[in-house]
């Protein structure tokens, strides 16, 4: 795996200049040039992991992407829940099976449970993943809010909790996430409500978003979308569950708790890949 996170480095690099230059429409020679990389080997590299090229990447990171994202893949909740793709089958493009802690043990606030820690590479920075025994509890990006915050985020979760070091443990979860393969458990810990908002994420298939308020009118509670975009926010599994698909009804991108270039990185790549899948 070490080629893997030596590209999953290179991808948060790359990402980071291009989003930063995309107003100079830079070349290829110049964004290879800036990764230290001929254009060649930069070019299959990228094309490889995103589907397009790094020049035409750019354009999915631009700020209109949310608003024809909205116009053009609005996603359809209650078609892809009928379609089975939420709970504990296929969800998105992983094969996740998740399991949410019983209403004793979201109250007991993680007394009792071991949660083990460790810093990842990611192609959006620095990820921190939290793990119990019976799958990956917690995903952080730290980019925007930096290492301490996002670890002190994480833990307020499971105020009861025992943590510890363990990178090694985790490890195996976060390659086979990675790779969008199969065996990544979650154990989730949220309120009844929250759980509900949260398998609905799960059934908006990648290079699609759909908007709080849709969220809120499947779930039969049409006035609930600050509930919702609370919601949201509280994912405790970043990522995995695509909480970066929601958007605000005008086309804004709304928040994200890991920061708005985050959530811009993952949209731009997720519809690229989704661009190129169709074009196939």
């Amino acid at each position: 795996m070490t080629e893997n996170r030596d590209h999953y480095q290179l991808m948060r690099r790359a990402i980071a200049w291009i989003d930063a230059h995309q107003h100079e429409n830079p070349s290829l020679d110049r964004i290879a040039a800036a990764m230290g990389l001929s254009s060649a080997h930069f070019q299959k590299v990228f094309t490889a992991w995103v589907g397009v090229s790094p020049k035409r990447y750019g354009q999915y990171l631009s700020l209109g992407l949310a608003r024809e994202l909205l116009q053009q893949r609005f996603s359809m909740l209650d078609a892809a829940l009928d379609a089975g793709l939420s709970g504990p089958g296929r969800l998105h493009d992983l094969f996740v099976r998740w399991e949410a802690m019983t209403p004793g043990q979201y109250a007991a606030r993680g007394k009792g449970l071991l949660i083990r820690q460790g810093w990842f590479d990611s192609p959006y920075g620095e990820m921190l993943v939290m793990g119990t025994d019976r799958g990956i509890c917690g995903i952080a990006f730290a980019a925007e809010t930096g290492r301490e915050t996002a670890v002190a985020d994480m833990r307020a979760r499971w105020p009861a909790a025992d943590f510890t070091t363990d990178r090694q443990f985790l490890a195996g979860w976060v390659d086979a996430a990675m790779e969008g393969g199969g065996g990544t458990p979650l154990h989730l810990s949220g309120a009844p409500f929250q759980i509900k908002v949260w398998e609905a994420l799960l059934a908006i298939p990648e290079g699609h978003v759909t908007t709080y308020s849709q969220i809120a009118r499947h779930l039969g509670q049409p006035a609930a979308v600050r509930a919702v975009g609370t919601a949201v926010g509280r994912n405790p599994v970043s990522w995995l569950i695509p909480c970066h698909r929601v958007l605000r009804k005008d086309g804004a991108l709304g928040g994200y708790h890991w920061g708005l270039n985050v959530k811009r990185a993952m949209l731009a790549r997720e519809a690229a890949r989704t661009d190129t899948s169709a074009a196939v």
